[in-house]
């Protein structure tokens, strides 16, 4: 079978866009450090200072609050890492680049309870907040806003509310919602949350953790008085101006959701109508309007994406592959999803440059790597 190659893993990391293009060309042609006080150095500090603002419009932030970093994952290494917290809670659905940290951390893990729907249980924040006073220390809750795997949406917001007068420090990684969904970090009410460039249409190796003015957090990497001294060394001026670009390119774009949601659901229509027996992760739950989490009873996640490879067509899964096997995800196992389940699903994740005919193609190939089976799915 032969196609043109079809692109459905924009939550791994989605197309630069043609703005961010322009704004990298640029800025390659800037000689000067920002941090040097002459005419070339007040130039580059201009295009990272413009940066900042762009990606704080983006998300509702001041602009002293955006740090820039080489991606979300060190913006997540720095919370967990750099904040001397006595306990941490988190959840088993958190990105590894939460769950690596934090299990590295040195501090007493509390692991939150998931239901089957996908949510974090929020009586075991309750319980632990209640008990929380001065002398028990730092308190940390990694809560994501959007989960990479299953595209469900955490009640982050009304964590915050409910439980920061009780001195807990909520951090949230946003990484997979600018652009396909409203993020204002004002109104979360978060102590920190992280972002990264290439989900959105940005460079790679570029990010940023927001910091609420106000909130205590160390200095990640000292040596330099770079980003308010709070991360030392030389910044990247060229992915900045990228990273500034495309965010600026997503707030400009707000109908980018409903078109999303209405390609997203012909989508899952089709695998519906070619294969009934099609498992659906939690599409009762709210959830980002890109992401569709499906398994094929019978079939492993590991032969479906090869199988689709083949075809012409890229999407990932949630199993960890390692000498050649493959393991459950550990999002959906934390579900409490059903193994075949957790080790069968596969991801679908358009973009901001994915059309009708993406949706058409994937389809008349699913039908031909696929079997009719019954459908049943899991709210």
């Amino acid at each position: 079978m032969s196609v043109s190659r079809v692109y459905l893993d924009h939550n791994a990391t989605t197309a630069l866009r043609p703005e961010a293009r322009a704004a990298l060309t640029a800025a390659m042609d800037v000689v000067g450090n920002p941090s040097s006080i002459h005419h070339e150095g007040r130039r580059a500090r201009a295009i990272i200072e413009t940066a900042r603002e762009q990606v704080a419009a983006l998300v509702n932030a001041k602009p002293l609050e955006v740090v820039f970093t080489s991606g979300a994952t060190e913006a997540n290494a720095w919370v967990v890492g750099s904040g001397n917290w006595t306990t941490i809670l988190s959840a088993g659905i958190e990105h590894d680049s939460v769950r690596g940290p934090v299990a590295h951390a040195g501090a007493r893990h509390v692991k939150l309870p998931v239901s089957v729907g996908g949510i974090v249980d929020m009586e075991a924040i309750k319980a632990f907040a209640v008990q929380v006073s001065p002398n028990v220390g730092r308190t940390l809750v990694m809560l994501q806003l959007a989960n990479n795997e299953t595209g469900i949406i955490q009640p982050v917001a009304e964590v915050t509310e409910r439980y920061r007068a009780h001195g807990l420090h909520v951090h949230t990684d946003a990484v997979q919602a600018p652009g396909r969904m409203p993020v204002d970090f004002a109104s979360l009410g978060v102590a920190s949350m992280s972002v990264s460039s290439h989900k959105l249409g940005g460079p790679s190796g570029v990010g940023a953790l927001v910091i609420r003015d106000g909130a205590r957090l160390p200095s990640f990497v000292i040596g330099g008085g770079q980003e308010r001294r709070r991360r030392a060394g030389t910044e990247n001026l060229i992915g900045i101006a990228g990273f500034g670009a495309a965010a600026e390119a997503v707030a400009v774009d707000s109908g980018a959701g409903q078109r999303l949601a209405a390609l997203r659901d012909k989508l899952e229509a089709g695998i519906r109508q070619i294969t009934p027996a099609a498992v659906f992760i939690a599409t009762a739950a709210e959830r980002l309007p890109n992401t569709t989490s499906v398994a094929v009873p019978s079939l492993t996640a590991e032969l479906l994406v090869i199988k689709l490879d083949l075809a012409g067509i890229a999407v990932s899964s949630g199993a960890a592959c390692s000498s050649g096997k493959v393991g459950a995800s550990h999002a959906l196992s934390a579900m409490g999803l059903a193994p075949e389940i957790a080790t069968g699903a596969i991801r679908l994740s358009l973009g901001w440059n994915s059309s009708e005919a993406d949706v058409a193609t994937f389809l008349n190939v699913w039908g031909a790597v696929t079997r009719p089976h019954t459908i049943r799915a899991i709210a």
